[in-house]
């Protein structure tokens, strides 16, 4: 089994490497980006490609997307990805995730792709076009979250980062079911679903969503999290069945 683990930056990546073997990672130009093989033991089953692919949706989606066609690409012997994973820190909405704890995303949402309107935010599906919600497989959903101990729930994902309470609210109000904010899964996801793989995010919490109160960020203690998540990930994976998409 491929899988492609897309963070937003290195510190990310570097957590999700942590997880498997201590030798070099092999890395990999691709338009724009590298990717960094690692491949959990013993065999060598699943392998990992890691991909710091930026800031943001857009970054996200287009990094992800050079990555899954570049491996498509018929002249490539590894073949095409199984799995796209999106992964990093974010922040938890409280009391629902707490600092220092996992989410898995059974539902990976643009919280604010759509239009303002005099009756309030509209999203891009009530105007006619475009889709604002991912799902994962919820088989896979299940098989990860058992191992590794996640929260599941939607997580979702923001432009501009809560900084409020009202906005924070606001979030809670129109996405009850929301445990994480995140600026990168949304993106990744419309790469995946654009080339038929599925896609899961993994979210570890660093800070509560709401004021920006840099004394309670625990980003540490996140990408240590992060890294304990990804080492326990292989089993799941490997017992799961890739063409089990949508149960």
């Amino acid at each position: 089994m491929r899988v492609l683990v897309a963070t937003a930056v290195l510190v990310e990546r570097d957590a999700v490497a942590a997880a498997f073997a201590p030798s070099p990672a092999r890395e990999y130009a691709i338009p724009g980006a590298t990717l960094s093989r690692v491949a959990s033991p013993p065999g060598g089953s699943p392998v990992f490609d890691l991909l710091a692919a930026g800031v943001g949706p857009a970054s996200a989606a287009a990094s992800t997307a050079a990555a899954l066609t570049a491996a498509a690409l018929t002249d490539n012997p590894d073949g095409p990805y199984d799995l796209v994973v999106s992964a990093g820190i974010g922040g938890g909405f409280q009391p629902g995730a707490p600092v220092g704890s996992l989410v898995l995303a059974d539902e990976i949402t643009a919280a604010d792709l759509g239009a303002e309107t005099a009756d309030g935010f509209v999203p891009v599906t009530e105007l006619g076009f475009g889709a604002v919600t991912h799902r994962p497989p919820q088989s896979l959903v299940r098989a990860v979250a058992a191992v590794t101990g996640a929260r599941t729930g939607a997580v979702l994902t923001v432009n501009t980062v809560t900084g409020s309470a009202d906005r924070a609210a606001e979030l809670r109000r129109c996405h009850p079911r929301a445990l994480a904010e995140a600026m990168e899964g949304f993106g990744v996801a419309e790469a995946a679903t654009a080339h038929g793989v599925p896609v899961l995010e993994i979210r570890a919490v660093s800070n509560p969503v709401g004021p920006r109160d840099r004394a309670a960020w625990r980003i540490g203690d996140a990408l240590a999290a992060l890294t304990g998540a990804f080492g326990k990930l292989a089993p799941a994976l490997e017992s799961w069945n890739p063409h089990d998409r949508t149960q």
